[in-house]
């Protein structure tokens, strides 16, 4: 357990200082105030916000070795995982959406992405994935849970409350039906759609230089989309059985620990802007040392 610990903490505490330095990059950098970097510092801050939903509790539980939680603790915990989860699918929607215009209609990026325009899709997002989430914890209040049940996982979610009700959660599976078809086939189908448009585009430049250039503006986000949604759909959509078990509860572990991990990576590592303004931080604090 203490392995388990160490190895864990380790991954958070990566998460919270990877997260929080491009999140603060992107606010004090100026070269760095544009709408991709703004939607990005909003991942940040919500990988951050994920993570932390997570990994606290399952630290505390290797600590102590404790293996209950309450029911009030639990629909709270509910609560955050899913907005902050449908969070992600829909501002990795709005990010598909703002490397098409990017992409697909660069002389108009600017008057298109304005300011205005960018924080009213960030506020969308987070004001939609909230209501969703608010929905379904209400619904969740209408449920009796039986006291001897136990979930087989190291976190709640809808699906684990959902076997332990005492209840029929008929209706709270027919909201969760629809609201996610709503919602998670609309961001899917614009991230789908966004990037048909962008590929047709890329094709049609002629120069290999040109195409790789416009190519290498959305391989950081596809990345993440293609990581996301896997996770997501294995969760969610494989058949759960006795065989299964481990597997699922690995790919939760890789989504709501690793994934927020592995976001500032993919978008660090290969971007010059990312990297010369982290740069640039390090010999402000040089300057500041010798001074």
């Amino acid at each position: 357990m203490n392995g388990l610990f160490v190895f864990f903490l380790l991954i958070y505490l990566m998460t919270l200082i990877t997260n929080l330095l491009i999140f603060f990059l992107v606010l004090s950098d100026y070269n760095l105030h544009n709408p991709m970097y703004f939607f990005l510092a909003n991942l940040a801050f919500l990988d951050m916000s994920y993570s932390s939903v997570t990994a606290p509790r399952m630290l505390f539980d290797l600590v102590t070795k404790s293996r209950s939680i309450s029911i009030p603790a639990c629909i709270t915990q509910v609560f955050f995982y899913v907005s902050l989860a449908c969070s992600e699918l829909l501002l990795l929607s709005a990010m598909s959406y703002d490397r098409y215009i990017a992409i697909c209609h660069p002389l108009h990026y600017k008057l298109i992405m304005s300011w205005r325009v960018c924080t009213h899709m960030a506020s969308l997002v987070w004001v939609a994935a909230y209501s969703h989430s608010l929905v379904h914890t209400l619904l969740l209040l209408r449920l009796s849970f039986c006291r001897t049940s136990s979930i087989h996982n190291f976190f709640c979610d809808l699906p684990h409350l959902y076997q332990i009700s005492c209840t029929d959660p008929f209706i709270n599976t027919v909201v969760e039906f629809i609201e996610g078809c709503i919602i998670g086939l609309g961001a899917f189908l614009l991230t789908f759609l966004s990037y048909v448009y962008i590929f047709r585009t890329i094709l049609r430049i002629r120069s290999k230089i040109g195409k790789r250039k416009a190519f290498s503006t959305c391989t950081s986000h596809l990345t993440v989309v293609f990581i996301f949604y896997g996770s997501l759909i294995f969760i969610y959509f494989v058949p759960s059985s006795s065989d299964m078990i481990t597997l699922n509860k690995l790919f939760t572990v890789i989504s709501a620990l690793i994934n927020p991990l592995l976001n500032p990576l993919i978008y660090s590592l290969r971007n010059k802007d990312l990297m010369a303004a982290l740069m640039r931080f390090y010999y402000h604090l040089k300057l500041i040392q010798a001074s």
